[in-house]
């Protein structure tokens, strides 16, 4: 077994990336190209604790070396079913995510966790993943390491790309929700424009 974890920090505020998350492989992440479609399984909110659980899937389209390919059945597109869990108490998600396809010579296990960072929790999110990575080849110990640090390899590459999507998605969440605070606020603003014309005035509005 093979391990990948990092960790790394958002200058955006918990709430603005716990809420951006869900719109992590939408239009507005042009390096998740790779991520073919995400369905929605089940959501659903614990009544004693408060914690939303959401399954999903996910259809990812994915490149590998021919040798890779020919081991693992030559599948270019695989699915992950993810679990998250997002605490509002404790300002914490927690994304647990696993392969589907390949299950039987390849396990990936990834775990990802949003929090405020502990040095600027108003401001920051930290950001920590780990991924535990097992090649299933009998006796083929070669084949079972190269198996095992391409897919390590590969996490590092989809980990720069990711931050760099995810930083697109949250800066253009918080351009569309100042935007969307503003018409709000003129909209308040015309209102008591228009009550108090209304009452200079006699009219009824």
């Amino acid at each position: 077994m093979k391990i990948f974890q990092q960790s790394t920090e958002f200058d955006y505020s918990w709430e603005e990336v716990s809420t951006s998350n869900w719109r992590k492989y939408g239009a507005w992440n042009e390096k998740c190209q790779h991520v073919i479609a995400v369905d929605t399984l089940s959501r659903k909110i614990d009544p004693d604790t408060g914690i939303l659980r959401t399954e999903r899937l996910i259809s990812c389209k994915q490149s590998a070396p021919k040798w890779v390919n020919s081991i693992l059945g030559g599948q270019d597109t695989s699915l992950v079913y993810e679990t998250s869990y997002v605490d509002l108490a404790s300002q914490k998600v927690t994304m647990c995510s696993m392969n589907i396809t390949w299950n039987d010579l390849l396990s990936v296990r990834e775990t990802c966790v949003y929090q405020p960072s502990t040095k600027s929790p108003s401001n920051k999110t930290l950001f920590t993943q780990r991924a535990e990575i097992t090649a299933f080849c009998g006796g083929w110990q070669k084949i079972k390491n190269s198996i095992e640090q391409f897919t390590i390899e590969r996490f590092q590459q989809n980990a720069t790309k990711g931050r760099e999507g995810f930083e697109m998605v949250l800066e253009m969440s918080r351009k569309v929700f100042a935007e969307q605070r503003e018409m709000m606020r003129l909209k308040e603003d015309s209102k008591i424009l228009r009550e108090a014309n209304a009452i200079t005035t006699g009219a009824t509005i």
